[in-house]
């Protein structure tokens, strides 16, 4: 199994130019054998609230059409972030987007501070999917923050947990440390993807990473890099390669 971290730098509010980033990115994936592809918070459209409502996805959205080809070109799942809207309710969502041509949707299920204000949440959309006998499950930015989050993905006997996240320099370290407790806590693989540019106004720290199940840092990129972290399963072991773009 590979794993792709994307570490994207996103034009505020710019989806045309994000998607042909993820476009570009989902290839390079693919040229590198990857399975997977999981991008960061919002990767489409990049952090927003204020103006989420304007740049608002559907479930069904065309404008994911493309990446659902390059999808099921490549076999590879890609996982794209957005604001979502479901039976008229505004989410922090992203498309878990498959092979199959099929198309899921996870939901934010805990909301920083503020993001109440312009999102809801819900436990509803909460799929897994299963590649090479591996359970995978996913999270959203502060999803990390509350312990019962990894906790019920450990409940559903998960293997390797995926976090999108928008993390600044200053919470890079928080996120660190949580998520090296949760892969040794309850012996999931995990896989953090973060922006390295600014986003919303405020600087992101990069650094996106890979745990393992033992709870040993196995790989992460720079702060200011955009790119591919590359996590290639051999045996028990895993190893690592970062392709800058």
């Amino acid at each position: 199994m590979i794993l792709a971290a994307a570490q994207t730098k996103p034009k505020r509010g710019d989806i045309s130019a994000n998607l042909l980033n993820h476009y570009q990115l989902v290839e390079l994936a693919a040229q590198n054998g990857a399975n997977l592809i999981a991008f960061p918070e919002l990767s489409i459209t990049g952090y927003e609230r204020e103006n989420a409502e304007a740049l608002v996805f559907t479930e069904d959205d065309y404008r994911i059409d493309h990446l659902k080809e390059l999808s099921v070109r490549n076999n590879i799942v890609i996982i794209a972030g957005a604001p979502i809207k479901i039976d008229s309710k505004l989410f922090i969502g992203e498309f878990i987007i498959a092979p199959d041509d099929s198309v899921s949707i996870y939901t934010k299920q805990f909301l920083h501070e503020g993001e109440d204000e312009f999102f809801d949440s819900t436990f509803d959309y909460n799929p897994m999917l299963t590649i090479e006998n591996q359970n995978i499950s996913f999270a959203i930015c502060a999803d990390i923050d509350n312990s019962l989050h990894p906790e019920n993905a450990a409940k559903n006997d998960t293997d390797i947990y995926v976090a999108s996240i928008f993390f600044s320099p200053n919470g890079i370290p928080n996120a660190y440390r949580d998520l090296q407790n949760y892969a040794q806590k309850h012996k999931m693989n995990v896989l953090m993807s973060n922006f390295s540019g600014e986003s919303w106004g405020s600087p992101s720290a990069g650094q996106s990473a890979f745990w393992n199940n033992k709870g040993e840092l196995v790989a992460q990129m720079n702060d200011s890099d955009s790119g591919l972290l590359i996590i290639e399963k051999q045996g028990d072991d895993w190893e690592s390669r970062i392709v800058k773009f």
